[in-house]
């Protein structure tokens, strides 16, 4: 059993703050709060790749992190959710956390997804805390945290060798030796005969 391995290092996006705001248009002299949500963070996940047969291309970029979530912004702006960090590995690959040695999952066949690390959510603006007792809150929330973790990938692959080649015999020299080992047409006939004239010197 050959056993390929590689070490990474992820990181999701942090989710956004959250925004104070307060509406501010002429002519209108009282305007209620107008903060937006965060966005959220962006995902790191493993995406099975059929063209790639080993973790190798892994190991000279170790880490990867997702970007964090946009801001919140006024006039109700919702900040922008950010893109998930697709990192290709070859079908067959165990994901262990490197810390605790559990295995978090596996990648079996090509375009399987595991996502390794979660984004965080958005915070929530002013705007979404206003209630009927409360016109004007001053209260925002901001992003959850990102998630961190070591992971060790490992890609097991069944040993195929010839036993042949195992023994030190090339495989050519295998096939030659069959092929000057078989009986030529004639050398058959020649035995068939001499079985013939066996059998009726027999009787």
């Amino acid at each position: 059993m050959l056993v390929d391995e590689a070490v990474i290092f992820v990181r999701s996006g942090r989710g956004g703050d959250g925004c104070i705001s307060f509406r501010r248009e002429k002519y209108v002299p009282k305007g209620g709060p107008d903060g937006g949500n965060g966005g959220r963070g962006g995902d790191v996940i493993l995406v099975g790749d059929r063209s790639l047969s080993t973790l190798l291309p892994l190991t000279p970029r170790p880490h990867y992190r997702a970007e964090p979530g946009g801001q919140g912004m006024g006039k109700q702006r919702i900040g922008h959710d950010a893109s998930d960090l697709l990192v290709p590995v070859p079908p067959g690959t165990i994901v262990f956390d490197r810390d605790t040695d559990d295995v978090i999952g596996e990648i079996r066949e090509h375009g399987q997804r595991l996502t390794v690390a979660r984004g965080g959510r958005g915070g929530r603006g002013n705007e979404s805390y206003k209630t009927a007792t409360n016109q004007t809150p001053r209260t925002a929330t901001p992003g959850e945290p990102f998630e961190e973790r070591a992971l060790r990938l490992e890609k097991r692959a069944q040993r195929a060798v010839v036993p042949l080649a195992a023994a030190g015999l090339p495989v050519a020299c295998f096939v030659v030796s069959c092929q000057s080992s078989s009986p030529e047409p004639s050398e058959i006939n020649r035995t068939k005969e001499q079985s013939n004239c066996v059998q009726k010197g027999g009787i």
